[in-house]
């Protein structure tokens, strides 16, 4: 029952990181091809992109992680 209980865990931890990942990595993607191709901007990848970029990454897996978490907890 318990190796159970301690399986279920780490498989949602598990998932959490994944989906952890794939924010961040969607997020920074997101992020300099909108400051990549959106009409007006120069175009430019600079260092205030990129640093831009990161932390809307970040934010996007804080936000994701913190909803698979509160989803999980849920289910329980």
């Amino acid at each position: 029952m318990i190796d159970q209980q301690q399986g279920r865990e780490q498989s949602g931890e598990a998932r959490r990181r994944s989906v952890g990942i794939v924010a961040f990595v969607a997020g920074l993607v997101v992020t300099l091809a909108f400051f990549g191709f959106f009409p007006g901007l120069p175009h430019v990848i600079d260092w205030g992109a990129i640093v831009v970029a990161v932390l809307v990454g970040a934010l996007a897996r804080w936000i994701c992680q913190s909803w698979a978490g509160k989803r999980s907890k849920g289910s329980e």
